[in-house]
């Protein structure tokens, strides 16, 4: 978000297990994976959305995230909260960037772990789906053939 003045030590950048974090940096998918790593778990579902070259028929050159932090942050982490308890989940983490990222970097990481393998896989689609919808992150979409445009970014 234009004025925020959040560093990296600002930021929580490797999360432990059942948080939530934002940062401008590039997420690292090992130390995630190995953070939600535990003896009972029979499932690990792992999900990662990339920038991509398109939408609604346009070219796509890069997307640009701006976030209210605290609010996310706050958010996110009570998401987390509501997927271990509704799937009984042994671990969950989950990583939204901000700034400008260009085509094929990660906006957002998703791990869950659970004994079985359904209900880490609902857990995942479920704390996508909310931080999609629940979260204040606005998206604005650069464009080989226009100007950038600001979009709904809840689908």
């Amino acid at each position: 978000m234009a004025g925020v003045s959040w560093t990296p030590s600002n930021l929580l950048l490797f999360p432990t297990a059942s948080e939530f974090s934002i940062t401008e940096h590039w997420i690292d998918p090992v130390p995630l994976m190995s953070a939600l790593r535990c003896a009972q778990a029979g499932a690990m579902v792992v999900f990662e959305g990339w920038v991509r070259d398109h939408n609604l028929g346009l070219s796509v050159t890069s997307l640009e995230y701006e976030i209210y932090p605290e609010l996310a942050v706050k958010e996110g982490l009570k998401i987390i909260g509501e997927a271990k308890r509704l799937f009984s989940l042994h671990q969950a983490i989950a990583v939204h960037r901000y700034g400008h990222l260009q085509i094929g970097e990660v906006t957002v990481w998703v791990g869950t772990t659970a004994s079985h393998r359904q209900a880490a896989y609902e857990a995942s689609r479920y704390i996508i789906g909310s931080l999609k919808t629940r979260l204040p992150i606005w998206k604005k979409e650069h464009y080989a053939d226009q100007s950038s445009d600001w979009i709904y970014c809840r689908h």
